[in-house]
């Protein structure tokens, strides 16, 4: 197992120092998936939520969510980042399945940032169908892809 970097000698929490590293082009695509109601996954995708437009929504939501990931989780690099993007799919049945793509040019950083965006998209979706489908479960968040810095890595 590889040593923690977000702990100094003692075990204290450190914020990791990047000043040395090297900038590269780096890449994350990451995934979440909620199961709901098939019906509510029929409106949600049709556009007919009383609150509006639920995929839109969540798309916005997890691209804002990308940006503030520095804010939101402790120990996190605030990174300039190139793009973020929020795509949807489903199994035709009760599963709405979200991606994220996220790019920057930096010394670290975009995993957190895509696992952030699909995770919010996630919860910004739950908000939008809770009013007519309150046994959403939010499953599967995972990194799917990552490319740039030390190591890719891909999850297959």
């Amino acid at each position: 197992m590889a040593d923690l970097t977000h702990l100094n000698k003692n075990g204290e929490a450190i914020m990791v120092d990047v000043g040395e590293k090297s900038e590269t082009q780096r890449t994350a695509k990451a995934f979440a998936k909620i199961t709901m109601a098939k019906e509510t996954l029929e409106k949600l995708l049709a556009s007919e939520l009383k609150k509006g437009d639920g995929l839109g929504c969540a798309r916005i939501a997890g691209i804002m969510a990308a940006k503030r990931t520095w804010e939101l989780i402790p120990l996190c690099h605030n990174i300039p980042i190139d793009s973020v993007e929020i795509t949807f799919d489903n199994n035709g049945e009760n599963e709405l399945y979200i991606y994220s793509t996220a790019k920057c040019t930096y010394k670290t950083g975009i995993e957190m940032e895509a696992l952030t965006a699909v995770s919010v998209a996630a919860l910004t979706v739950y908000d939008m169908c809770k009013a007519i489908d309150k046994k959403m479960v939010i499953g599967e968040i995972k990194l799917l892809e990552k490319t740039g810095g030390k190591s890719d890595f891909k999850n297959d």
